[in-house]
């Protein structure tokens, strides 16, 4: 493999990309995959899903036909272009980068491979009718290829070894270098766990709900293990895990405040905790409301900004050191000074 890549260099060889321009380019990578999320949300709550009942044509042709739901279902097919050509390019001019740095390679190629995987799946998901089972996979694929988007453009921003890894718990020192607090970390990392839980049983909740993506008088496939109440107790469940997460992150950003951590981690917190308020009010909306699209799709929105705002202030956060390594730096350091001591002679 690492062949391969040698020889893909070379044959790109000519055109290098500065550190910041790189950045650049994974930013924008991460917006065309949000995109292509909210893009394909406004597919299903529109009952477009099955829009085009084939894949990858449109009834056997290039293009739809004049109609509202072939319209929107092959709009998000063709939105997909671009957004393959961003992840691409994360991953090709990750190649030219110069510095070289084989870590942003290995992240950047998982962009396009998502994309392609997003594709095969969502051909699956048309052939199978719009089936639960492969609408939810969909999503939580989606979600997944946007972790390795941010990760990618965290990474990208900051070169290796200039952060130092999480190895103290004290209350300062959080502040000594954007998050050296052990608690911090492993408090955000199980938000950012939690926070998937969440997203999951949302997907779960609108394949229970009347937003299953197909166009009245199409039979879909929805969830549905206790009947008609499957979906009142699906949406249920997702309620209270969505308000276990809230006063999560709630308790997590004021950790945060407590141990005097770095704004580049605080700030992310404030922003998640704002958004789920946000997702709160609008959730209860559209229980009262009886699920309108628009407000669906709002949700949604809110869910993508709230699972970037955890995953930034995951890697801001930084990663962990090795257990024992505080230890070993202390011993180094009383070394030399053991070196340099007094001696103790008979007599004195």
């Amino acid at each position: 493999m690492h062949a391969r890549l040698q020889r893909l260099r070379e044959r790109t060889n000519g055109y290098t990309v500065t550190p910041s321009q790189y950045v650049l380019v994974a930013y924008v990578a991460v917006g065309a995959l949000t995109l292509i999320v909210l893009s394909g949300a406004a597919v299903r709550l529109t009952g477009s899903g099955l829009g085009c009942p084939d894949w990858p044509k449109c009834y056997g042709k290039a293009y739809p036909p004049l109609n509202t739901h072939a319209i929107i279902e092959f709009s998000n097919r063709v939105i997909t272009g671009p957004v393959s050509i961003a992840a691409g390019a994360a991953w090709l001019l990750a190649l030219r980068r110069r510095p070289y740095r084989r870590d942003l390679v290995w992240l950047g190629a998982l962009l396009p491979l998502g994309v392609v995987g997003q594709a095969v799946l969502g051909g699956f998901t048309v052939r199978g009718a719009l089936d639960y089972g492969y609408v939810m996979g969909h999503f939580a694929l989606s979600m997944l290829i946007i972790l390795a988007a941010v990760v990618l453009a965290w990474r990208a921003a900051h070169e290796p070894y200039s952060r130092e890894r999480a190895a103290d718990d004290t209350p300062s020192a959080a502040a000594q270098g954007s998050g050296h607090d052990r608690t911090l970390v492993w408090s955000l990392r199980a938000l950012a766990m939690w926070g998937a839980v969440t997203i999951f049983a949302g997907t779960a909740a609108t394949a229970a709900g009347p937003h299953a993506g197909g166009s009245p008088g199409q039979k879909i496939n929805r969830l549905s293990f206790e009947g008609r109440g499957t979906m009142d107790f699906v949406i249920h469940r997702h309620g209270e895990i969505a308000l276990v997460f809230g006063l999560a992150a709630v308790a997590v950003w004021w950790l945060a405040r407590r141990r005097d951590a770095a704004p580049v981690i605080r700030r992310p917190l404030t922003v998640l905790c704002v958004l789920l308020a946000l997702q709160g009010v609008v959730g209860l909306d559209q229980y009262k409301t009886h699920l309108p699209t628009q407000l669906v799709w709002i949700h949604v929105g809110l869910a993508c900004c709230a699972w970037l705002a955890v995953l930034w202030a995951v890697c801001a956060a930084g990663r962990l050191a090795p257990l024992g390594a505080r230890g070993a730096a202390e011993r180094a350091a009383e070394g030399p000074l053991r070196a340099v001591s007094p001696a103790k002679f008979p007599g004195n």
